[in-house]
């Protein structure tokens, strides 16, 4: 079983920056493929990015490339999301997700992720 808690959303204005910090218990990196996704009311959760289980490979959806870095600490079995430029599409739930999966490879598929966090909202007022 693998617990996951995020923290860092909030408040911000266009253009600010935002670390959401996502901690795991029960497994460690070395055999999860981690995640992050978020959800806007009424549509589908989708992929933001995501961190193979070496920490290589890091991959991210086109709408956040060149703004958005995925990183770890395995000291702490911490994933982090910086986001910066935000913009006020990005607004959203945003969850962090773990995969149990030995590939050096990351799915943009929701479904094939094991454990959830509960989300933490980030609002990016204009």
């Amino acid at each position: 079983q693998v617990q996951l808690v995020e923290s860092g959303g909030g408040l911000v204005q266009a253009g600010d920056s935002l670390i959401l910090s996502c901690g795991a218990s029960g497994r460690t990196f070395s055999s999860l493929s981690m995640g992050w996704f978020r959800q806007t009311p009424g549509k589908e959760r989708e992929f933001v990015g995501g961190l193979s289980r070496n920490g290589g490979n890091p991959y991210y959806a086109d709408f956040v490339k060149g703004r958005f870095t995925i990183s770890r600490d395995l000291a702490k079995n911490t994933v982090y999301l910086q986001m910066n430029s935000l913009k006020p599409e990005d607004t959203a739930v945003y969850y962090c997700a773990a995969r149990v999966w030995l590939l050096s490879t990351v799915s943009r598929d929701r479904r094939e992720y094991d454990y959830w966090g509960q989300g933490t909202q980030v609002t990016v007022s204009s």
